[in-house]
């Protein structure tokens, strides 16, 4: 059993096929890799290079563009601050935040704070927003598809997520030197956010929880992106798309004292986009499981503090 990936120009070329079975492996899996993007591997590459840089420095110098009180907004979060909903234990990771550049005078500046770069790093804001760009792209892709997949227009989530509060967020697991540690490097989640696209899982740690309630391993070959659903359009789409369990574990043997960087792109709705249950997704055979909405940015402030990053 595996997670389908797909090839995303095929929305131009075999619509229809495309949506048909993109849906199926989203309903199937709330995971499918994507392919054919077109988002150059230069930039990929250059952007992990920036990002190890940064996470080689010395901690008292990353410490310095961590924002307390901040909740991980913007910049850097520290080595085992983050925990999983529910776990006992913060994960193994350090990372980084970067978000969408907006006018300082708009009505999101309030809840979307500017960007910090790293002074050590020149090439870093470069790199690293020039990939956030590519990937928001490529989600609203895949959000069209998704949309048609539900009897939605295809252009349903492009004024809900223009303005989204998105986050790039590189990340770094240390090498594991302890011979017993009771946590893994991320524990068993779901994500927060409408859709989660993850460049560069090549490394061997990424599990999904199936509906048989067993661990599948996610790895990708070639130029292709893993992007997954999360808990906000599970919940505006009533669970037809649901939002699946994973977790990145520690490797075992030797692997596990090798450095794991990854980089995953959620993708958010606007602040104030109330996720009220689609009518397309409500039937006699599933009701709506949620009466009451609620916006996108109060749903965000509830899921942070169940995380412990406020």
């Amino acid at each position: 059993m595996a997670v389908p990936t797909l090839d995303i120009s095929r929305y131009d070329s075999d619509r229809a096929n495309f949506v048909a079975e993109l849906g199926r492996a989203y309903r199937e899996y709330g995971f499918c890799g994507i392919s054919g993007h077109g988002i150059p591997a230069a930039l990929i590459d250059g952007a992990y290079d920036a990002f190890q840089r940064f996470f080689a420095l010395p901690d008292e110098v990353k410490r310095r563009y961590h924002i307390k009180g901040g909740g991980g907004a913007r910049g850097y979060t520290p080595f085992m601050v983050e925990t999983a909903k529910d776990s006992q234990y913060p994960d193994l990771k350090e990372f980084w935040h970067v978000g969408l550049e907006i006018p300082r005078d708009s009505h999101y500046a309030e809840v979307m704070p500017e960007n910090l770069w790293p002074e050590e790093v020149a090439d870093f804001r470069e790199l690293g927003y020039g990939l956030y760009q590519a990937l928001d792209d490529l989600g609203t892709r895949v959000l069209r598809a998704l949309a048609l997949h539900i009897d939605l227009p295809e252009s349903y989530f492009e004024d809900k997520t223009n303005f989204g509060n998105s986050i790039l967020r590189p990340i770094h697991y240390p090498p594991i030197t302890q011979a017993e540690v009771p946590n893994v490097r991320a524990g068993a989640h779901e994500d927060i956010n409408f859709i989660t696209l993850l460049v560069g899982a090549s490394a061997e740690g990424l599990q999904v929880l199936t509906r048989q309630g067993e661990w599948l391993p996610i790895t990708t070959q070639g130029d292709a992106i893993v992007v997954n659903i999360g808990d906000m359009l599970q919940r505006l789409t009533n669970h037809v798309y649901p939002s699946t369990t994973h977790r990145v574990v520690n490797p075992p043997g030797e692997k596990s004292r090798q450095p794991r960087f990854s980089v995953p792109f959620f993708l958010h709705p606007n602040p104030d986009f109330m996720i009220d249950v689609l009518p397309q997704c409500v039937s006699a055979d599933n009701p709506s499981r949620y009466p009451q909405p609620i916006s996108a940015h109060d749903y965000l402030m509830e899921r942070l503090r169940e995380i412990r990053l406020i």
